[in-house]
C-alpha cells in the first residue's frame, strides 16, 4: 500500500491534535485515506487491513483495540464547527458518530461512520490537501508530522508562514517550552525528518522588536512542487536516493543533522553515519599522516645520497 493518498479539505488542518501519540497519528490518517468519497456509508476496516495502512508494529489484537480506543476517544476531542459572521449562531460536530470495534469476530474489524456535517471534510473536495501516507507515518516525531500535514498544504508556493501563537497552537507544543525547548525538541525534527521530503528546505525565526526582541513567527520554504505532481511512490530504491540528494544538497542542517537525518532514511541507529563517517575521515588522516612521513623520508634519504656522492 505504499501509494495510499491521504486527501482531505484544508479545514481539518486548522484543529490541532491535542495529545496524539505518533501512532494514533497514523492509525487516524489512515482512517480518513479510506473514508474519502465514502459519503455517509458505514466503511469497514479489517485489523489486518488498519494494521497494514497505518504500519502498526505491535501484533497482539488487545494492544491494538486499546490504541483504536485511544485514537477514537481523542477524536472525540476535535471539536469542528461553523458561526456566522456576527456571532449569533454558533455550531459544532465530530467527526465520526459511530466507532464499532469487534475483536470478537472471525476476522476482527472497525465499523466507522462519518457525521453527516462533518462528510464535506473527506468528499466533493473543492479545494485539498494531499499527501502519500506511506510519507506521513514514516515519520517518527509528532511535531515532524503535523508540519508535514501543514506544509503540505502550501505544496505548490513553496512558503508557509506561521505566528508563533499558530505555530505553538497546531503543533500543541507544551506552554512550559522555553526557546531551548523548541529549538531542540520541536524544530531540530521537523528539520531532520523534514528535509528528506521537502527538497531545499529552510526554517526561518522572525523576530519582533522591543526588549529582547521576541520570535514572533516562523516561516518554511521549500521547492514548490508542480500541480500536477502525484505522490506515488517511485519504489524504494529511487524514492530513497532522492531522500538522501535532499539530505545532502541542503545547506541549512549541519553535518550532525544531515548524519541523524541519513540514518532515519535509511533506518539505522542513531549515531551510525557519524560513526562512518568519523571513520573515514580518520582513515584519510591517518593516510595524510602515512603520506607525509613517507614523503619526509625519501626526502631525507635523498638528501643522504646527495651528500656521500
Amino acid at each position: 500500500m505504499s501509494n495510499e493518498i491521504v486527501k482531505y479539505d484544508p479545514e481539518l488542518n486548522t484543529i490541532p491534535l491535542r495529545k496524539f501519540t505518533p501512532v494514533e497519528m497514523n492509525l487516524f490518517f489512515s482512517i480518513v485515506s479510506r473514508m474519502r468519497d465514502k459519503g455517509d456509508e458505514t466503511v469497514r476496516f479489517s485489523f489486518d487491513q488498519l494494521k497494514e495502512l497505518s504500519a502498526y508494529k505491535p501484533t497482539a489484537n488487545n494492544r491494538f483495540i486499546d490504541d483504536i480506543e485511544s485514537t477514537y476517544q481523542k477524536i472525540l476531542g476535535l471539536r469542528f464547527g461553523r458561526r456566522s459572521k456576527d456571532g449569533l449562531h454558533r455550531e459544532f460536530f465530530v467527526m465520526f458518530t459511530e466507532f464499532e470495534i469487534n475483536g470478537h469476530a472471525d476476522d476482527p474489524y472497525v465499523d466507522i461512520k462519518i457525521y453527516p456535517k462533518a462528510i464535506k471534510l473527506l468528499n466533493e473536495l473543492e479545494s485539498w490537501v494531499r499527501y502519500a501516507l506511506s510519507e506521513f507515518r514514516d515519520l517518527k516525531s509528532s511535531y515532524a508530522k503535523t508540519m508535514f500535514r501543514l506544509l503540505k498544504q502550501f505544496r505548490t508556493t513553496g512558503y508557509a508562514y506561521f505566528s508563533v501563537a499558530d505555530f505553538n497552537e497546531l503543533l500543541d507544543v507544551p506552554k512550559s517550552y522555553k526557546s531551548s525547548n523548541i529549538n531542540q525538541s520541536v524544530l531540530k525534527p521537523i528539520k531532520e525528518e523534514l528535509t528528506p521530503l521537502f527538497r531545499g528546505l529552510t526554517v526561518r525565526k522572525k523576530y519582533g522588536k522591543g526588549r529582547g526582541k521576541p520570535v514572533i513567527g516562523y516561516s518554511f520554504t521549500w521547492k514548490s512542487e508542480k500541480k500536477n505532481a502525484n505522490d506515488f511512490s517511485q519504489g524504494q530504491f529511487q524514492d530513497e536516493r532522492q531522500k538522501l540528494f535532499n539530505i545532502q544538497h541542503n545547506g541549512e542542517l549541519t553535518e550532525q543533522e544531515k548524519w541523524r537525518a541519513i540514518d532515519k532514511v535509511k533506518g539505522l541507529t542513531l549515531g551510525s553515519t557519524e560513526k562512518q563517517a568519523l571513520a573515514v575521515k580518520q582513515a584519510e588522516h591517518d593516510k595524510k599522516i602515512r603520506d607525509q612521513a613517507r614523503k619526509e623520508a625519501l626526502a631525507e634519504l635523498r638528501k643522504g645520497l646527495g651528500n656521500n656522492a
